[in-house]
């Protein structure tokens, strides 16, 4: 193998994409756009859940707890209804996702010393948020059980009760459990391994397509000198990316990055060869620009999305799925990258899933290596 040679066909390949701006787009434009569309869109907090309350009680307590409610950064008043038939109509049309009922002798009830119902409609129909809202109405009210319980024990004149286990939990990595912090990472990782993949899936089925393949042929470059030559300019492009994705994350998104910057920019190149190797891949055996762009599609965006951990726990999945997702690469890149980002860990603690990645990305070019022939069939 000759590096002059594989640097003429890296220059063609050059030559190619600056005067195509399509290319160009989609290997720097694109990558930005998703990440801005995904990292805006794609949040998994819950804030502000619309909620309407008949309060029938109308009592200081009643006040005081639908304040606690609304004092809260997780609920937002939508108004005020006086019978279930409303409750029904603002639920049904979604003004409202959330109800809260307290009863007309909510008061009384807590003032006799007996326990007070309350009730708390929740649109199952978004399972996710009905399930997080009710965990933080259970909260609030927890809360407000307990102040009630102090007070009336200091009314009685009696010593407060202190509870045996001091229970003080503490989030590290990120403290506000933000999940943006911890989604714009995994959305580098997907948004790298599909453009990366679209790119290099169209080279070779292009020169099929425009009839330039025979003269590649001809010539004596040798074939892991035309894949390498093919991947330098779209790998140079892919690291441009990584390094506008980590200003993004950095100055856009205010995403915490507590490891080593090189660290991240070495795992992003092992990470980028093998997905370019894998789109070389598709094109080779395509043969089609058109049938080579959906197939890159599907083997990387699906996949990257559903099975690497960014969207869904691989712990929660069925046994079979978390079995195939041992063979997603973005598993192992979105796992470096919170390491990197979230946790400040370096290469002892992430050695396992680099290794991962080098083996997936010699495995992808020499895949690809092996089924490029120089012949006209």
């Amino acid at each position: 193998m000759k590096l002059m040679r594989t640097w003429a066909m890296a220059r063609k390949e050059f030559i190619h994409i600056f005067r195509d701006p399509r290319s160009l787009g989609m290997g720097i434009a694109m990558p930005m756009i998703l990440l801005i569309l995904f990292g805006y869109a794609l949040t998994l907090d819950v804030d502000k859940v619309p909620m309407v309350i008949w309060d029938q009680n109308r009592s200081q307590v009643s006040r005081e707890l639908v304040s606690r409610f609304l004092g809260s950064r997780y609920f937002s008043l939508q108004g005020l209804v006086n019978n279930y038939r409303e409750v029904e109509e603002a639920i049904d049309s979604r003004r409202a996702l959330a109800s809260l009922i307290i009863p007309p002798d909510f008061s009384g009830r807590l003032a006799s010393g007996h326990k007070a119902p309350l009730q708390l409609i929740i649109d199952g129909s978004d399972s996710n948020t009905a399930t997080i809202a009710m965990g933080y109405a259970e909260g609030i009210t927890m809360r407000f059980n307990q102040d009630i319980a102090l007070k009336e024990i200091q009314r009685q004149g009696g010593r407060a009760v202190e509870t045996p286990i001091d229970f003080q939990p503490r989030v590290w990595f990120n403290a506000d459990l933000e999940s943006r912090n911890y989604i714009i990472p995994g959305l580098i990782a997907v948004i790298m391994m599909v453009i990366a993949a679209l790119l290099t899936s169209l080279t070779v089925a292009r020169e099929w397509e425009q009839g330039t393949m025979e003269q590649l042929i001809s010539t004596p470059v040798k074939a892991p000198e035309l894949i390498l030559g093919k991947l330098f300019p779209y790998f140079c492009i892919g690291m441009f990316d990584v390094l506008l994705a980590v200003l993004m994350g950095e100055f856009l998104f205010h995403v915490p990055l507590r490891g080593n910057v090189a660290l991240i920019f070495g795992m992003a190149a092992i990470f980028l060869i093998g997905t370019l190797s894998l789109g070389l891949f598709i094109s080779i055996v395509a043969k089609s620009q058109l049938l080579a762009s959906q197939i890159a599609m599907v083997a990387t965006f699906l996949p990257s999305f559903l099975l690497s951990g960014l969207a869904y726990p691989i712990r929660s999945m069925p046994v079979v799925l978390q079995g195939v997702s041992y063979f997603i690469p973005a598993r192992y890149f979105i796992t470096l990258l919170k390491g990197i980002y979230l946790k400040g860990v370096g290469p002892r603690i992430l050695a396992g899933e680099a290794i991962f990645l080098v083996i997936f990305s010699l495995l992808m070019f020499i895949l690809a290596n092996k089924k490029f022939k120089k012949k006209l069939v």
